[in-house]
This record gives structure tokens, C-alpha cells and sequence, in this order.
């Protein structure tokens, strides 16, 4: 019985080795990889970003007019508020690598500065193309650039990751939004309806 107990707890030292053992040559690894990244950051990142764009916009021309001034608390942000925040910070993040916000925009403000639709929507389309022009600006080489005031190893990527999570989080928020006041996102109509339609033509 001592002789098997003394087998086992060896080769669980063994197995302990061999997997404390393997970071250590992941590391390495990874410290000597230099193949180029498979994952196309610049293209992956538009794509991304325009999606949720077009969600944004269909969106805004989907809440009606009375709603753009809800909110869930005072202390939140209304419909017209996300929207137009989401306009201003595509000026704010990028600018965290040097783009310079266009002309005349004054970010104190901006928020509440109008609950207008037409107006909010034109602000999405032009900060959206203002982060296309930005973005597309960039070289692959630009996306490595070090940027130190950010930290010891950030890089333009970065802040392009930051737009892309960004966005997404204030997605999620105006979906909220308009679920909680009844309202169905304009896409989420139509992928049921060609649901409603396949069906149909199964029958």
C-alpha cells in the first residue's frame, strides 16, 4: 500500500513539474514569435465599426421623437444624450493618438446640445466619417506606434480597440433602452420577418 502511495504522490510531482514547467515555455515562445499578425486590426475594426454605425443610426430614426428625451434615472444619460456621446467620443478617443476633432466642435456641451433627430443622426454620420477618414489613414506600421502618455507599451492599436469596445458598450445600452420603452431594434424586425418568411415557405 506505501509502495502505491509512493508511485502516486511522485507522479503527481512529476505532472506538477511538467505543468509548471509549461508558462515558462509558452513565454518563450511567444518572446521568440515573429510571424506576422494573422488578424487584420485596420479592416476588422471598419467593418466592425460601420455595423454598429448603421445599428446606431436605425436606432435613433426607430425611437419615437417623445422618447429621445427618456431616461431610465436622472442621473443617466437620455436617448439623445447616448447617441450624441457616442458622436463626441469618436473625436475624444481618437484624438488620444493625435487626431485633431473638426472644427467648431466644442466637446463641453455637445451631449445636450440638441434633441433634435435629424440633427443627432447627421452628427453620427459625420463623427462616423471623420473615424473612417482617421482610420484609414493609418498604416499597418501606424497601429504599432508607441504611444507612452497612454502607457509604458500602448500603441495606436489601442486606441482603435477602445473606438470598437466603446461603440459596442453604447450599443448595448440603446438596445436597452428601447426594450425597456417596448421598442424592437429595426434589425432584430427584420432578421424576424425572414424568419416569419422561411417558415412560411417551408409549409
Amino acid at each position: 500500500m506505501k509502495r502505491v502511495s509512493l508511485a502516486l504522490l511522485l507522479l503527481l510531482v512529476g505532472l506538477c513539474t511538467s505543468a509548471i514547467g509549461e508558462p515558462a515555455q509558452t513565454a518563450d515562445a511567444a518572446a521568440t514569435d515573429h510571424t506576422a499578425p494573422s488578424y487584420d486590426m485596420k479592416g476588422q475594426a471598419l467593418v466592425d465599426l460601420a455595423a454598429v454605425q448603421k445599428k446606431f443610426v436605425d436606432l435613433a430614426n426607430a425611437v419615437p421623437a417623445d422618447k429621445l428625451t427618456w431616461r431610465p434615472s436622472a442621473d443617466a444619460r437620455s436617448f439623445a444624450e447616448v447617441f450624441l456621446h457616442v458622436a463626441g467620443e469618436r473625436y475624444g478617443i481618437l484624438g488620444m493618438m493625435g487626431a485633431e476633432a473638426p472644427a467648431g466642435f466644442e466637446r463641453k456641451g455637445f451631449e445636450k446640445s440638441t434633441t433634435d433627430r435629424a440633427r443627432i443622426v447627421a452628427e453620427l454620420d459625420k463623427s462616423w466619417e471623420y473615424a473612417q477618414k482617421n482610420i484609414n489613414s493609418m498604416t499597418n506600421a501606424d497601429f504599432a506606434k508607441l504611444l507612452p502618455k497612454l502607457g509604458p507599451q500602448a500603441n495606436a492599436g489601442d486606441v482603435i480597440y477602445i473606438l470598437v469596445a466603446d461603440a459596442h458598450e453604447h450599443l448595448g445600452q440603446v438596445i436597452a433602452y428601447a426594450r425597456v420603452n417596448g421598442i424592437v431594434p429595426p434589425w432584430t424586425v427584420e432578421a424576424q420577418k425572414k424568419a416569419a418568411e422561411k417558415k412560411a415557405e417551408q409549409k
